[in-house]
């Protein structure tokens, strides 16, 4: 089924994210993985694009496929730019086709310095007209916004601007960025919906349960830290458990409040980690 579809009929649609293995030998790892998550009945589950983007050992559309065929649950796809030729698009869209996979993410893809990028595209929007050419429309197109801005942009109305191009170039659903303050959701939304933008758009929240997270994710997402998020982390620095127990709370609270007010979807970005994403499951599933 196309995203877009689910979309159409349902809200909030439930999705979840997870990234394959460094290292092909590993993928047995990311099967039990998905078996775990498989059991929530997510609507949707998508798979980043490989570690370093390596077409030779790249196992998203692999992965992607196993999710549809052996769950039943639809599987998409991520794609982006700094990784991708016009002759890897090509021979993507060939596996994406064989393998049934009917959506793909467009993305940019995270700029690499020390990592030689690929320079057909320079924007997501350029990937997904590729897509397009290539696709003969058998293919949903999802896009990524962010609710502050993308950090290149000088401003949120100009990054929302930015956005429209996407949007013209045939995203059919949107994904956010993850954020932790619900009122830059609602304040991008707004603005996005009265530029112009009318797809839907999915929340993307991750739930921050390790002082790792806060030290990488947190920092290079560049979201900003509402001060109840500042205190919790605060509160719980040299306590595990407690930091465990409190980011599943705080993402569900969030997700509560996106539910009630409205949005189109939510879009859990797991860590491959099933124990978090069923804790938060069992503490929403009862407003999907």
């Amino acid at each position: 089924m196309r995203i877009s579809e689910m979309f159409a009929n349902k809200k909030p649609v439930f999705s979840l994210e997870i990234f394959p293995p460094k290292k092909q030998a590993n993928i047995d790892t990311i099967y039990e993985t998905v078996a775990e998550l498989a059991a929530l009945k997510p609507d949707f589950i998508s798979v980043t694009y490989g570690a370093g983007g390596n077409m030779a050992d790249n196992s998203t559309c692999e992965i992607a496929s196993n999710i549809k065929k052996k769950h039943g649950i639809e599987g998409v796809a991520h794609l982006t730019c700094v990784n991708s030729s016009r002759e890897d698009v090509k021979e993507m869209i060939g596996r994406f086709h064989a393998a049934d996979i009917k959506n793909v993410l467009a993305l940019r893809g995270d700029i690499v310095p020390d990592q030689p990028r690929k320079d057909d595209f320079a924007h997501a929007n350029e990937l997904a007209i590729e897509i397009q050419r290539k696709c003969n429309d058998d293919l949903d197109i999802l896009g990524a916004c962010y609710p502050e801005g993308h950090y290149e942009s000088k401003s949120l109305d100009e990054d929302i601007h930015n956005l429209k191009y996407k949007i013209g170039a045939g995203a059919d659903v949107l994904i956010t960025q993850l954020f932790f303050d619900n009122k830059c959701f609602y304040e991008f939304l707004g603005k996005a919906r009265q530029m112009g933008i009318k797809v839907p758009i999915s929340a993307g929240i991750m739930p921050i349960v390790n002082s790792r997270q806060i030290e990488r994710t947190v920092a290079l997402s560049g979201a900003s830290l509402p001060p109840e998020f500042s205190k919790m982390i605060s509160n719980y620095e040299h306590d595990p458990e407690g930091l465990f127990e409190a980011g599943i709370q705080y993402a569900v609270d969030q997700i509560r409040d996106l539910i009630t007010n409205g949005v189109d979807g939510i879009h859990l970005y797991t860590m491959n980690n099933p124990k978090v994403a069923l804790k938060v499951y069992e503490a929403i599933k009862d407003l999907l």
